[in-house]
């Protein structure tokens, strides 16, 4: 068996296409409420479009806003079962759509930059926590412990967070754990982000031939300019779908198993067919 073919075996194509979406907006500084009910729009258009899941920026309950956070957590951070995601739950559970929320998170003391799960029926289902902090994040929040994987309807999810894409091991991880695409909330600035977001993520799509998708923030958050251009990238690193720079978007992207076998047989993985990561992740079966 040639290692492209064990490394198949190990982890199968999902048998249907699925559709996700990013989305971007303008998030109001420290406005959980306001922005929850911007997130909860969003998926009645996402659901509207068709797709089974939504992914919004980094911290986009709050807006990235560290001094704010740092602050104000009561405020600007949620917590389990905080009423504010209600809106959100809402949504997802009328639509039948999941949405990965990005958020800081209060948990036992400590602070979070998190991706929340919100499932088809209303539950928060996972929650990823950042592992890769830039360093003004550092001294407010705790690094992640563990990676995650959803699984949808036959297809395996890896989430990340902004920095995160930025180092190879962390999307290879959730390639490992037979992932099909690379999920990420961020905020990339007006500068050097669209560049810089423009060089990772089609190499980590490359790199793994996995689809690779980032939901950016537009406007002003925490003294940055972001650059919007949330995107979607094809499985050989090609974009499949691009957002404005400056404008509230919701873009679309069918994730194909013909798409990315094609990619797959042209171009397999390199590595050892035994290779595995000492990387906890944690895996949430969606639906």
């Amino acid at each position: 068996m040639t290692e492209h073919a064990a490394r198949h075996r190990r982890h199968p194509l999902p048998s249907r296409p699925v559709r996700i979406a990013a989305a971007q907006a303008q998030a109001e500084a420290g406005g959980v409420e306001a922005n929850a009910a911007t997130v909860a729009a969003m998926v009645h258009d996402a659901a509207r479009a068709g797709a089974r899941l939504v992914v919004f920026p980094e911290k986009f309950l709050s807006g990235y806003e560290p001094d704010l956070v740092r602050s104000d957590p009561q405020r600007c951070a949620v917590r389990p079962g905080d009423p504010r995601l209600a809106p959100i739950a809402g949504a997802c559970r009328e639509t039948g759509t999941i949405a990965v929320v990005g958020a800081a998170f209060h948990d036992q003391g400590d602070l979070y930059v998190s991706a929340l799960v919100v499932d088809a029926d209303g539950e928060l289902a996972a929650r990823y926590d950042k592992q890769h902090l830039f360093e003004s994040e550092r001294e407010i929040y705790r690094a992640g412990a563990a990676g995650c994987t959803l699984e949808l309807e036959g297809w395996r999810l890896g989430l990340g967070i902004c920095y995160d894409s930025g180092f190879p091991e962390h999307a290879r991880a959730a390639a490992l754990d037979g992932c099909h695409a690379y999920v990420v909330g961020a905020l990339f600035g007006v500068g050097n982000g669209y560049q810089e977001s423009r060089t990772w993520f089609p190499a980590r799509a490359l790199d793994n031939s996995c689809y690779a998708v980032l939901a950016n923030h537009i406007g002003t958050t925490g003294g940055w300019n972001a650059c919007g251009s949330s995107a979607v990238w094809g499985p050989d690193g090609r974009p499949l779908a691009e957002a404005a720079v400056d404008r509230p978007e919701l873009i679309t992207a069918d994730l194909d198993p013909r798409v990315l076998r094609a990619a797959r047989d042209a171009e397999p993985v390199p590595g050892d067919p035994g290779e595995t990561t000492t990387h906890t992740r944690m895996r949430h079966r969606l639906g």
